[in-house]
């Protein structure tokens, strides 16, 4: 009875299902469609609950927003990002946006479903960032939130853990045998996912930082700066990304490609 019990909700949940076109393609092509089996609402709904903890708990520890100036400029970084938003999604540029700064040697940023962003000072003091490579991290970032990578992950281990009950049930698999099972899953499902999530979003963050009049090519310095910290050991922001040379010559070939976007888009000098 329970082994169809969780049948039938394996079954339910392929049926909720939906597969979807988050973004337009925009210059630099990222078409594929996803699959989705929570909604966006309940998602975005969860970071904005996350995102209010993360931020609470920084400001207990006076880490919020420290240094007003180094606040500003991430924050006038971020307003002329958001308004280009629009050329992957028409709803983006009207989503509740929030940027804060998070006093941390972290090297690290990241931008939840709904775009509830945080840049660590560690990120911005320790690789000496220009202004362009702050557009270029946010980009990246801000574009993880307009494909619903948060959404579609989250969709894949609900299903996950839906279809390791069903295995575990029919095969009577004890619970360590569960714990392996899901490790296999972790592996062989969420990592080549990741990595192809860091690859949308960096070609999709290029032509952000171009739309907004940054240089994308500061893309490529900010990731040879990324790969010389920490003595060959990569900071937490790149522990799943793609590999350093590929993903240096992947951003070489976007970034040329938006090149022209930034050329229209960069403020006179």
């Amino acid at each position: 009875m329970f082994a169809r019990s969780l049948l039938l909700l394996a079954l339910l949940a392929a049926a909720g299902c939906q597969t979807v076109q988050t973004t337009q393609a925009g210059a630099v092509g990222v078409n594929r469609q996803q699959t989705m089996l929570l909604s966006a609402n309940e998602v975005n709904q969860g970071a904005a609950k996350a995102y209010l903890q993360v931020t609470g708990e920084a400001r207990k520890k006076g880490a919020l927003n420290k240094d007003v100036a180094q606040t500003e400029r991430v924050r006038g970084i971020a307003q002329r990002l958001i308004p280009r938003t629009a050329a992957f999604r028409a709803d983006a540029p009207s989503w509740q946006w929030e940027v804060n700064v998070i006093e941390s040697k972290d090297v690290n940023a990241w931008c939840m479903p709904g775009g509830k962003i945080a840049v660590y000072t560690g990120l911005i003091e320790r690789l000496q960032a220009t202004d362009d490579e702050i557009a270029a991290v946010m980009g990246h970032e801000i574009a993880h939130a307009l494909r619903e990578h948060g959404r579609e992950r989250a969709s894949q281990a609900v299903a996950q853990s839906i279809a390791i009950g069903v295995i575990g049930a029919l095969a009577g698999l004890s619970r360590g045998g569960m714990d392996v099972t899901q490790t296999v899953l972790d592996v062989t499902l969420n990592l080549p996912n990741s990595r192809e999530h860091e690859t949308e979003a960096d070609r999709i963050g290029v032509e952000l930082a171009a739309r907004g009049g940054y240089d994308p090519r500061a893309a490529i310095s900010l990731w040879e700066k990324m790969g010389k910290l920490g003595g060959g050991q990569p900071p937490q922001f790149m522990s799943t990304h793609p590999s350093h040379g590929t993903r240096i010559a992947d951003l070489k070939v976007y970034s040329a490609k938006v090149l022209p976007l930034y050329e229209a888009a960069r403020p006179a000098r």
